[in-house]
């Protein structure tokens, strides 16, 4: 079948069911022998790039470890990692330090195949190549519909891939993620050179394989889902961020997802009405659970702190800034006019770039870098040091920002037209 492509994908009516790997069901790579026999075959009888996903347990472990890591190569075929039980991977590493790596989605898996030790030395990206070319299903299952026809099982994207041993049902589900990574990448691959956009992909993939780690933002506890209930209040705040605390620390020890532990509910429930005894925190509803009341003391204990330190050290109702971080945009109007307006004029170039290029604006441009550009030229209206701005100087500035070279030359000249109205 000629593989569809963004403006003629496959028709529902001819996609097919793929319910298992052509091959058979692979045997998991337990066991440092059976870990080297597959890192000797990958690197000795593979040939080109090399499929990679890697399997979590979001939502029931604490952290983003890798619980199972899937690999296919051209000459190998499929192969499962069991990372708890394989032994040291440094020959895996070692086979897989040579060619490119093939995954989808790739930001989500790159931070945990990190901390196992492996690094692709080039990659490609087929959600991101899929948002490129303007796709509008980029998920791995619909990606694969509309380019190869082919219908995959999507039944345990949220299991708890801790578990061992692994069902079967499982093990088939994780080998059909890597079985069509290759002739995806295949088939994206050469759409983007038809589409002009070889050069922009790759520059993409090679930023998100050598960017450095997010820098974990200040004062996480103020992101547990409506924790703005609470925010009216320091003394709420801070039962907020010592509850969250003591249930991050014991989520740590218990190594269980920290919701699992104690519901999101139950902090900010807490938090909004600041119960000062044991019975009145066991009375609201979130804490009647035997989840909750399994550590209950351990909760009180928070809250007695919360309530009982001096007001010097309580939270601010505002969220600090991190090194660098902007205001956000929704106070500008009001605080900061010049940068809203700025804001806005940019967004208006990009808006009508994005659909020029067929590329999603947040991909033509990072918001981050939207903002950073229209707060500093903001700041220069309101210092009347400023009306006009050339487009050589929006390159100077996109490229501080961080901009690749392909989004500066497709967004610099229509930003500066906007800026200069």
């Amino acid at each position: 079948m000629v593989p569809g492509t963004t403006d003629h994908p496959v028709p529902p009516e001819h996609v097919v069911a793929y319910p298992r790997p052509r091959d058979g069901l692979p045997a998991v790579t337990d066991s440092p022998a059976a870990l080297a026999a597959a890192a000797h075959a990958l690197a000795t009888t593979g040939t080109g790039p090399v499929a990679v996903d890697a399997e979590r347990a979001s939502g029931f472990r604490y952290g983003q470890d890798a619980y199972l890591i899937q690999l296919r190569r051209d000459g190998v075929g499929t192969v499962l990692v069991d990372p708890l039980s394989a032994g040291s991977l440094t020959t895996l590493a070692q086979a897989m330090s040579q060619p490119n790596w093939v995954l989808h989605a790739a930001d989500q898996d790159l931070p945990c195949l990190h901390a196992l030790g492996l690094y692709p030395p080039g990659l490609f990206d087929t959600e991101l190549a899929a948002r490129l070319l303007g796709r509008d299903r980029v998920g791995l299952g619909p990606l694969i519909e509309d380019t190869l026809g082919l219908r995959l099982s999507k039944d345990h994207a949220a299991a708890d891939w801790s578990i061992r041993p692994l069902p079967p049902s499982w093990l088939v589900y994780a080998a059909l993620d890597v079985e069509h990574l290759l002739d995806l990448h295949q088939a994206l691959g050469e759409e983007l050179e038809r589409a002009g956009k070889a050069q922009w992909a790759a520059q993409e993939f090679e930023h998100l394989r050598t960017r450095a780690p997010r820098q974990t933002r200040p004062d996480p506890w103020r992101r547990v889902p409506h924790a703005g209930k609470a925010s009216r209040s320091p003394r709420s705040l801070a039962v907020l961020r010592e509850l969250w605390t003591a249930r991050e620390e014991l989520a740590a020890e218990l190594d269980l997802s920290p919701s699992k532990v104690l519901p999101h509910q139950a902090l900010v429930a807490a938090a909004v009405y600041r119960p000062t005894s044991r019975r009145k925190m066991g009375s609201l509803r979130e804490f009647s659970s035997r989840q909750a009341r399994q550590h209950q003391e351990r909760w009180w204990r928070a809250i007695e702190r919360a309530l009982t330190l001096p007001d010097a050290d309580l939270p601010p109702t505002r969220a600090p800034l991190g090194p660098g971080e902007l205001p956000r945009p929704r106070s500008w109007r009001r605080h900061h006019p010049e940068a809203a307006t700025a804001l806005e004029q940019v967004r208006q170039a990009l808006h009508a770039r994005s659909t020029a290029v067929r590329v999603p604006q947040e991909l033509l441009l990072a918001p981050e870098a939207q903002r950073r550009i229209a707060w500093d030229i903001g700041e220069e209206r309101h210092d009347h040091l400023r009306r006009q701005i050339s487009t050589a100087e929006v390159c100077q500035r996109l490229e501080a920002a961080g901009a690749r070279p392909w989004q500066v030359e497709q967004t610099a000249a229509a930003i500066a037209t906007s800026l200069s109205r």
